[in-house]
C-alpha cells in the first residue's frame, strides 16, 4: 500500500493545481551532458532543463540543496526562495521527498565547494513516488528482495544498471561479429510441436486453437538445422531457451542460448569461432582480452587449451572411462574414489558426474574438452578413427561451461538409430532422453550439408565479462518464488 504520508502529499499537489503525473517534460540536457559542457553552458547562462529522481534533499531555511540522477549520472540541485518565490519554493520544500521525478530549469554554476551546480529557476513534479526508496539510496541488501524488486534494485545500485549496459554491450558485440562473418540472423519457433536438440525436460503448454500440447523449446538447434537444408548455408539465432530443471549458481531455467550451423564447416571450425568471438568481445567490452573474473585475470587470447575428455577425467580421477565400458564396472570406480553419483545411474550419465563435478571445477583459463562419446552426443558426427567418440567439444571458463559444439550429424539412418536409443532411454526412464523427431528426420531426407554447429550461453558469457557470481545478477527478473502474501 502507498505510505499515507506521500498520498497526503499527493493530495496537496492536486489541491494547488498541479499535475502530480505530467504528459511531458523537454529536457535539454542529461546529467552528464551538462557536466561535460559545464564550462561552456555555465559561461553563456544558457537554460538548462533537467531530469531526474531526487536521491538527497539537504534544506537550509531559505535555500536547499538537492541531488538528482538520471540514467547517465548525478547532478547537484540549489534551490532558493527569492529565486523560486514563496509558493514554488515551500511546494518543492514541503512536498517533494526522495524517490520522486522531478524536472528542473536554471543555470549552472560552482559552489564555494567547487560543486557543478544547477541554480534552479523552476522545477516541477514529473512523477510522484508512493513509496519510500531504500534506505538512503544505499542500496539493496537482501538478495531475495533485490530479485523479487529488480526495478529498486536497479533504482538504488548503478553498480547493477552498469551490469545490464555491459550485457547488451555483449550482445551487441556478438552480433556484429556473426554478421562480419556473413551469418544470417534468423527466428525459430519457441512454441514447438516437439522439443529436441538437448538434454532437458520441457515445459508443456496447450495451444487452444488447434487443441494440442506444444513445448516451450529447449534448444534452437533443429529448426536451424532445417534453415541449412533449405538452402541457406549459415545462421544464427540469439534467443529465450526454456528448460524445466533446477536453479543454482549457473542454471536458471529460462536462459537465452545463441546458437550458431555453418556448411562446409566442422568442429574444428567451431573452435576457431568461439576463440575469435569471445576474443572479439574482450576486446570491446573491456578494449583487453585480459579480463578480471572472481580471483583471477582470465586470458581470452586464442588459442585456447585444448584437452581430451577422457584424458582431463583420467588426469583428474584416475579413472580410464574406456577401460571400463560397463555401468556397472563404471559405478563401481567412481563409488570407490567417492564422487558423487547421478539419480539415474547409465555410463553416460556417469561420465556427465565425473565431468561436472571433478574436471569442470578446474578449468579457470579458457579451455576446450574435445571428443565426447556417442552415448553424450546423439546429434554429431562419429570419428572416423574411433567409432566410440563424436566430433565434438565444449568451451569452459572460470569453471563454466560456456559453449557445445559438433560436427553436426547429417546422416538420417544414423540420426534415426540415435533416436531410437533415445526413446529406448526415455522409456528406461530418463526423462531427459529426446523423443524421435519424425519431421526432422524427414527433413535430413532430403539432404544436409556437412556442418559445423555451436550453442553459445550468452548468460554466461554476460556473468564472464561483468564479474557476475551468479546467473541471476545477470537476468533482469529471474523467477523467484511467489510470496502468499502477493
Amino acid at each position: 500500500m502507498p505510505e499515507d504520508f506521500r498520498l497526503r502529499k499527493l493530495d496537496a499537489l492536486r489541491a494547488q493545481g498541479v499535475d502530480p503525473y505530467p504528459l511531458r517534460f523537454r529536457r535539454t540536457h542529461t546529467a552528464q551532458d551538462a557536466l561535460d559542457r559545464f564550462d561552456d553552458l555555465s559561461t553563456a547562462q544558457e537554460t538548462v532543463r533537467l531530469a531526474g529522481r531526487i536521491l538527497t534533499i539537504r534544506k537550509m531555511g531559505k535555500a536547499a540543496f538537492a541531488h538528482i540522477e538520471d540514467a547517465s549520472g548525478r547532478i547537484q540541485l540549489y534551490l532558493r526562495l527569492n529565486i523560486l518565490g514563496e509558493e514554488a519554493f515551500r511546494t518543492a520544500i514541503d512536498l517533494f521527498d526522495l524517490g520522486d521525478i522531478v524536472g528542473a530549469e536554471g543555470v549552472l554554476f560552482r559552489t564555494r565547494t567547487g560543486e557543478e551546480t544547477l541554480e534552479v529557476r523552476r522545477i516541477e513534479m514529473l512523477a510522484k513516488a508512493l513509496q519510500n526508496p531504500p534506505e538512503k539510496y544505499h542500496g539493496l541488501r537482501d538478495t531475495e528482495t533485490r530479485l523479487r524488486r529488480r526495478y529498486l534494485d536497479m533504482a538504488a545500485n548503478p553498480d547493477v544498471r552498469r551490469t545490464f549496459a555491459v550485457r547488451s554491450h555483449v550482445v551487441r558485440e556478438v552480433r556484429t561479429f556473426l554478421d562480419a562473418r556473413d551469418f544470417l540472423e534468423v527466428e525459430t519457433p519457441v512454441l514447438q510441436p516437439l522439443y529436441g536438440g538437448a538434454f532437458a525436460r520441457p515445459f508443456v503448454t496447450h495451444h487452444n486453437a488447434l487443441d494440442q500440447d506444444f513445448y516451450l523449446r529447449i534448444a534452437t538447434e533443429l529448426y536451424l538445422k532445417r534453415c541449412l537444408i533449405g538452402g541457406f548455408e549459415r545462421v544464427y539465432e540469439i534467443g529465450r531457451t526454456f528448460r524445466n530443471e533446477g536453479m543454482d549458481r549457473d542454471h536458471n531455467p529460462e536462459f537465452t542460448m545463441l546458437e550458431a550451423y555453418q556448411a562446409y564447416a566442422d568442429y574444428a571450425d567451431m573452435m576457431e569461432l568461439l576463440e575469435q568471438l569471445y576474443y572479439a568481445v574482450a576486446l570491446a567490452v573491456h578494449g583487453s582480452p585480459q579480463v578480471p573474473y572472481r580471483d583471477d585475470v582470465l586470458d581470452f587470447t586464442p588459442p585456447w587449451q585444448r584437452l581430451r575428455l577422457h584424458e582431463a577425467i583420467e588426469s583428474v580421477t584416475g579413472i580410464d572411462i574406456y577401460a571400463y565400458p560397463e555401468t556397472e564396472a563404471l559405478l563401481a570406480q567412481v563409488q570407490a574414489r567417492g564422487i558423487g553419483v547421478p539419480a539415474r545411474v547409465t555410463w553416460a550419465t556417469l561420465v556427465e558426474e565425473l565431468l561436472a563435478e571433478c574436471v569442470e571445477p578446474k578449468l579457470v583459463q579458457p579451455t576446450l574438452l574435445l571428443d565426447y562419446p556417442v552415448a553424450l552426443s546423439p546429434l554429431a558426427k562419429r570419428r572416423a578413427d574411433d567409432p566410440r567418440l563424436v566430433e565434438r567439444f565444449e568451451g569452459f571458463v572460470g569453471g563454466l561451461e560456456i559453449a557445445n559444439a559438433f560436427s553436426e550429424l547429417n546422416d538420417p539412418l544414423d540420426q534415426r538409430q540415435r533416436f531410437e536409443e533415445q526413446v529406448k532411454e526415455r522409456a528406461a526412464g530418463d526423462e531427459e532422453a529426446q523423443p524421435l523427431d519424425e519431421d526432422f528426420l524427414l527433413a535430413l531426407e532430403y539432404g544436409m550439408p556437412p556442418t559445423g554447429g555451436i550453442g553459445i550461453g550468452i548468460d554466461r558469457m554476460a556473468m564472464l565479462f561483468t564479474n557476475s557470481a551468479s546467473i541471476r545478477d545477470v537476468i533482469l527478473f529471474p523467477p523467484v518464488r511467489t510470496r502468499e502474501t502477493e
